[in-house]
């Protein structure tokens, strides 16, 4: 009798998370503003513009805390910062309606995340402890950052992709797991690939069956190049992130459940000399460094850094073998209406290729990004990093703001 009763809940656990999904994708409400707020820059601004931020998520628990069994619970969640904490840095009549998750993952955190995935029994095991550190902490929810099932994450060299392809459908079944362990009035989110061919696990089959359990996912439009890559592009590009959210569109996920992705933070990469002085085709774009070779910035057998790639955050100071090249960046650098649309700077001085959202750049996505595909919101990594100015967040608050007035314009008109 007690199987029966618990296999019921479950399943009407499962089906109520499905009915929320389903009201979800029918009645969008105002957009999404979500911010990860992280260890390493655990800054926030000033509470009006956190008044805001309709979501935090605070970045990151490891996955395999999770793994433990029954007879080795933890009783305490190292986080860097409480959901009490987060709360007080909202004015108080805004405190309540604020939405604090705790994201579990993060690069390079695989190996957890596999563990859980493997069988019914873990999966269970995964999500009753994930269950219990969200009542023990007060958060709203929780974030899944697995980077990535199916494959194409750091250990890509050390586990190929073919030795885990089972993740491909051990993923929605994961998901569904940590619905019903949470209920369908706890918020689940996850952190997914904006690169298409990193999607492995987010397919036409899979799509589906994840969003009848999550409310949203954070589409990762950002370190859309990467160390994999060998020319020249926009690390957060305005045509690279249309493709992105429109592969999740195709595969069956509802544009309002998806949220459009920022980065805080820099990117530079080491490029070859003459092929980007030059800027002629065939190489790359005619007149423009955009698709010009790198240097070879990975170990090609590790996968390992090479150190001809990084970036850092607005917060972070400059490093000094950096400064002298990031100031003609940021002065001379320009907006790519042609190429892909994105901020860049061709450092010919010093081979540096520079790409990173300016608050222009981040205004020019609203109109063409988030209203023309009717997302659901935006997010990105992270809040702190744009301490101590928060110009890019003010710059997402403001296209929030008229986005959210043109969407009200087109309702009355509709009327």
């Amino acid at each position: 009798m007690k199987l029966l009763t618990s296999v019921v809940a479950m399943v009407l656990a499962r089906l109520s998370a499905g009915l929320v999904a389903t009201a979800a994708a029918a009645s969008p409400a105002s957009p999404r503003c979500v911010m990860y707020l992280t260890g390493q820059h655990p800054v926030t601004p000033d509470a009006a513009q956190m008044a805001r931020v309709s979501h935090v998520l605070l970045a990151f628990l490891p996955s395999d805390m999770f793994n433990g069994d029954a007879g080795d619970e933890r009783t305490t969640w190292p986080l860097f910062t409480s959901v009490d904490d987060v709360r007080r840095r909202y004015p108080p009549g805004d405190a309540d309606a604020a939405k604090v998750m705790v994201a579990i993952g993060g690069w390079g955190d695989t190996r957890g995340f596999s563990a859980a995935a493997r069988s019914a029994a873990s999966r269970r095991r995964f999500a009753r402890n994930v269950a219990r550190m969200v009542a023990a902490t007060g958060a709203d929810g929780i974030d899944v950052d697995w980077e990535y099932p199916g494959g194409n994450g750091e250990d890509y060299k050390q586990v190929p992709n073919g030795d885990k392809a089972w993740e491909v459908e051990a993923y929605p079944l994961l998901v569904a797991e940590l619905r019903a362990a949470l209920g369908p009035r706890k918020l689940l989110s996850a952190a997914v690939p904006g690169r298409p061919g990193d999607m492995l696990a987010f397919t036409r089959t899979t799509v589906p069956r994840i969003m009848n359990h999550v409310d949203f996912l954070n589409v990762m439009t950002y370190d859309l190049m990467n160390r994999r890559d060998n020319v020249t592009k926009h690390h957060t590009g305005l045509q690279d992130s249309i493709a992105g959210l429109d592969a999740y569109i195709q595969a069956g996920a509802a544009p309002q459940n998806l949220n459009l992705g920022f980065a805080f933070y820099t990117k530079w990469v080491k490029t070859e000399h003459a092929s980007c002085l030059l800027a002629s085709p065939p190489t790359h774009q005619k007149g423009s460094p955009i698709g010009c070779p790198t240097l070879l910035l990975e170990d090609p057998e590790t996968g390992a850094d090479l150190g001809r790639t990084g970036g850092f955050a607005w917060h972070d100071p400059v490093p000094e073998d950096l400064e002298a090249s990031f100031a003609r960046a940021k002065s001379l650098g320009r907006y790519d209406e042609s190429g892909g649309g994105g901020y860049y700077y061709w450092d010919g001085e010093e081979d540096l290729w520079w790409t990173f959202d300016t608050p222009d750049a981040i205004a020019r996505k609203f109109p063409a990004v988030v209203e023309e595909k009717k997302v659901g919101g935006v997010f990105a990594w992270g809040l702190g990093e744009d301490a101590p100015g928060f110009e890019h967040l003010a710059a997402v608050l403001r296209g929030l703001e008229r986005h959210g007035a043109a969407a009200a314009g087109a309702s009355k008109n509709e009327l």
